[in-house]
C-alpha cells in the first residue's frame, strides 16, 4: 500500500470507531491482536482483505502493512505484543472464546493499571489463550493476474452474479480451465471456495449495518435465506442472526 505510516510501537488501547470511518494504511514493529466486541472490523493489507465479527480477532504481524475500516459502530481493542505466541508471520482471523473475548476487552481497558501484578497476571492468561487459538477467516484473498483479476472484479460489483467461469470468462478473455488453474495459482484456493469467502465478506459488512438476513441472503447470491444461514453457520460456527 502506497503511503503507508510506519508507527513502530503497536498501541494496547481500545477505541470506538464509527460506522464507515477507518484507520489508513501503517505498519509497526510489534505484532497486534485486532478485535471488534461490537460492529464488524476489516483489515486489508496487500495481499488479501480479513473481516472480523465479534467472534473472530485478526492477528496482524509486525511489518504487515494494513489499513481498518469500520462497518456499523465498531468497537475496537487493539493488543500489541512484542511475543509471538501463534508463531505465526502471516495474518489470520482467530475464532474469539467467551473468556479470550473478556481478556481482549479487560486487558485492553485497563490502561495503566496493566504494569500492575493483576494486570500483568491478566496478560499472561491471555497469551495462553491466543497461543491456543483456532484458524476461522473469512479472507477474500487479492488477483494478481490482471485475466483473474477482471473477474473478481465483476463478483466484487455484483457478488449475486450466479454465473459459472465459463461465462465469467468469455468477458475477461480467459477460458474456465484456465481460470481454474489461476485461482488455484493465485488464491490457493478454489474459484467456488473464494466466491463462498467474498459472499461472506459482503454479507458480515451488510448485517453490521443493520439488513435483514433475507436481504443479505439475496444481495450476496444465495439462492434462499435457509441456503445463506446454513453456510454462514457452517463457515463461521454461529447464525446470521447472531450479529444483528
Amino acid at each position: 500500500m502506497s503511503n503507508s505510516r510506519h508507527l513502530p510501537a503497536a498501541p494496547t488501547t481500545s477505541r470506538e470507531l464509527a460506522a464507515a470511518t477507518g484507520i489508513t494504511a501503517h505498519w509497526h514493529d510489534e505484532n497486534q491482536i485486532v478485535y471488534a466486541n461490537r460492529g464488524v472490523v476489516a483489515v486489508h493489507t496487500e495481499t488479501s482483505r480479513w473481516i472480523a465479527p465479534a467472534h473472530r480477532a485478526l492477528w496482524i504481524p509486525a511489518g504487515t502493512v494494513h489499513s481498518h475500516r469500520a462497518y456499523g459502530v465498531t468497537r475496537l481493542h487493539l493488543l500489541g505484543l512484542t511475543q509471538n505466541p501463534l508463531k505465526l508471520h502471516e495474518p489470520i482471523a482467530l475464532a474469539v472464546s467467551p473468556l479470550l473475548r473478556e481478556l481482549l476487552i479487560a486487558y485492553t481497558e485497563l490502561g495503566e493499571s496493566r504494569e500492575s501484578p493483576a494486570g500483568k497476571r491478566m496478560r499472561s492468561v491471555l497469551l495462553d489463550q491466543l497461543a491456543t487459538a483456532t484458524e476461522r477467516p473469512v479472507r477474500v484473498p487479492a488477483a494478481r493476474d490482471p485475466r483473474l483479476a477482471a473477474v473478481c472484479a465483476v463478483l466484487e460489483t455484483d457478488p449475486s452474479d450466479t454465473r459459472g467461469l465459463d461465462a465469467l470468462g468469455r468477458e475477461a478473455g480467459a477460458s474456465g480451465r484456465t481460470l481454474t488453474r489461476l485461482f488455484r495459482e493465485d488464491m490457493g484456493m478454489t474459484f467456488p471456495q473464494w466466491r463462498t469467502q467474498l459472499r461472506l465478506y459482503h454479507a458480515l459488512r451488510l448485517l453490521a449495518e443493520g439488513q435483514p438476513v433475507t436481504a443479505v441472503a439475496q444481495h450476496c447470491g444465495f439462492a434462499t435465506a435457509s441456503a445463506f444461514i446454513d453456510v454462514f453457520r457452517r463457515s463461521l460456527g454461529h447464525t446470521p442472526g447472531s450479529y444483528l
